[in-house]
């Protein structure tokens, strides 16, 4: 079941955010690697997951694609925050700087993404990964398409 085409249409891009967060449920990739959008307002997203050991990677801590995907995920539903019913984004860059390794013992980490500036046809946003006492372990910035939806 997808969620996401469960939505009701005509929603702008905050009120789906509030919406996915009112049923309990999350986007389809939240559930692959299990982590949650826990907060949205204009032009913020935060995500939250704790690492397990099913995202290692063959070196012994979590691989450097789970902390990206977070990271993506809160810049793009940040930028999503600040859309119209009629528009939809897409990833056009994603530049990741990991600053500390993440283990399955580093218990829950936050993912926050910020709109830096939107305008008709592009967003810019930022986003850090933090654990629960604020230690930072990655941080991104986005570039993003936004473009008309798709019907």
């Amino acid at each position: 079941m997808n969620l996401v085409e469960q939505l009701p249409p005509n929603l702008s891009g905050l009120e789906q955010l509030h919406k996915l967060m009112q049923s309990g449920g999350r986007p389809p990739i939240g559930d692959t690697l299990d982590f949650t959008l826990v907060e949205a307002s204009e032009g913020f997203a935060a995500f939250e997951s704790v690492p397990s050991l099913r995202a290692y990677n063959p070196i012994g801590t979590v691989h450097g694609g789970y902390a990206a995907t977070l990271l993506d995920s809160a810049c793009g539903c940040a930028a999503h925050s600040r859309l119209s019913p009629t528009q939809a984004y897409t990833t056009l860059e994603l530049k990741v700087s990991y600053h500390k390794a993440i283990t399955h013992e580093t218990g829950t980490l936050r993912a926050e993404g910020r709109v830096i500036s939107i305008g008709r046809r592009a967003a810019f946003a930022e986003a850090t990964l933090k654990d629960s006492t604020g230690k930072l372990y990655a941080s991104a910035t986005s570039t993003l398409l936004v473009i008309d939806k798709l019907t």
